[in-house]
């Protein structure tokens, strides 16, 4: 069986940033009197940082900013081509490629972050941010095996910061509709569910073998993530990573 885990080599190249203690933050607070009514405090808005801005994370963005309680205050994305909208469409926002770069310099002006990258990189993301006290939105699946999913677990507890894995499909209004009618026991007992899905959507058994020429725009290393280092195929970005155990988690994973 091939070993997909990164080699202490290749881990120790891509450790992420460990922050041991946070430094006082002080705001600028103006009261709600001030403005007067109707405004929003600055102090009382959730400044966001999304990490993966292009394609479900770029879509996720947009749904945060139509709240007016809500600022988009940085960006972060491995490849310029899939920040173009979102860069375009939060121009005050400063952008980064590195996430780790991002919380350092920005962990003073961010109360929460929205993580929408390769799944591989789900956790490692969502750990760092939470460790700086971020409060985290999370796209499904929320990590790439059960024992990364128990440490963040254990680390929203210990930051106390809030917690939310995107699963739009599980948990739409006619989802929990459903579930109020079975609470109510309307139904009657259940001994059956069937459910469908149209995943996997992507190319199958697709051949990897064929190096290419890494585009300007990406940052390979830093899109592999824990991921051991191999050579670039175009094939894997932006879409179909899915398919491949190292970056993604196939159907189940995406459904």
């Amino acid at each position: 069986m091939e070993d997909n885990h990164a080699t202490a080599e290749d881990s120790g190249r891509r450790n992420f940033l460990k922050t041991s203690s946070l430094a006082a933050t002080s705001f600028l607070i103006v009261p709600r009197h001030v403005l007067g009514k109707g405004f929003i405090a600055p102090s009382d808005k959730l400044n966001i940082a999304g990490i993966g801005v292009g394609g479900k994370g770029k879509s996720d963005l947009a749904a945060f900013a139509k709240s007016p309680n809500v600022n988009i205050v940085a960006l972060c994305d491995v490849d310029d081509r899939q920040a173009v909208d979102s860069r375009s469409k939060y121009p005050k926002a400063t952008y980064y490629k590195d996430f780790r770069e991002m919380l350092s310099k920005e962990r003073k002006n961010i109360d929460a972050c929205s993580i929408s990258t390769p799944d591989n990189t789900h956790a490692v993301a969502t750990l760092a941010a939470m460790q700086l006290g971020k409060h985290v939105y999370t796209q499904k699946p929320l990590t790439h095996d059960i024992y990364e999913s128990r440490i963040l677990g254990q680390a929203a507890k210990k930051y106390k910061v809030i917690t939310q894995m995107g699963n739009q499909g599980g948990s739409g209004n006619g989802v929990r509709r459903m579930k109020e009618i079975y609470d109510a026991g309307t139904i009657g007992e259940v001994h059956k569910v069937l459910a469908w899905t149209n995943r996997p959507v992507w190319p199958q058994a697709v051949p990897t073998d064929q190096s290419y020429e890494i585009p300007k725009e990406l940052d390979f290393d830093l899109w592999l993530g824990p991921a051991k280092k191999v050579p670039y195929n175009q094939s894997y970005l932006p879409w179909n990573w899915r398919g491949w155990w190292p970056y993604g988690t196939g159907a189940l994973g995406d459904m």
